[in-house]
């Protein structure tokens, strides 16, 4: 398979919460990709979700404003709009893309470590 992006892609596993409809309405999500423009998340297909909406992660406490790029399936192909910076990017003058890729390099060594002690505990 031919990589078409342009950026490079991280894989994830991470929890977030998708917010539309003025925030009155909300849905679970995992994201399963993310580069500095954008991701790929995963969500139910029962829900329709509009084109726009917030995605808020909670185990960074920060917040997105995505723009749907492309749909297949229960997955979303997301890009990060810039028309509500996220909480992150507001604080550090919007140098959001070398913070990214610093957080994400973090949680994937904290998910090895905890892989590595997950393999060490005893069969029960």
């Amino acid at each position: 398979m031919i990589e078409r992006r342009l950026l490079v892609r991280h894989k994830t596993f991470i929890k977030g919460r998708i917010y539309f409809n003025n925030r009155l309405s909300s849905m679970d999500c995992i994201v399963r990709d993310v580069t500095a423009n954008g991701g790929r998340l995963e969500v139910s297909e029962s829900v329709a979700l509009p084109d726009s909406f917030e995605l808020y992660l909670p185990n960074k406490d920060e917040h997105f404003r995505a723009q749907v790029e492309w749909r297949k399936g229960n997955n979303l192909g997301v890009s990060w709009s810039s028309d509500a910076p996220s909480k992150q990017s507001a604080e550090s003058g919007g140098r959001t893309e070398h913070s990214i890729d610093d957080r994400l390099a973090k949680l994937e060594h904290d998910v090895a470590v905890l892989q590595r002690r997950l393999n060490a505990l005893p069969e029960a």
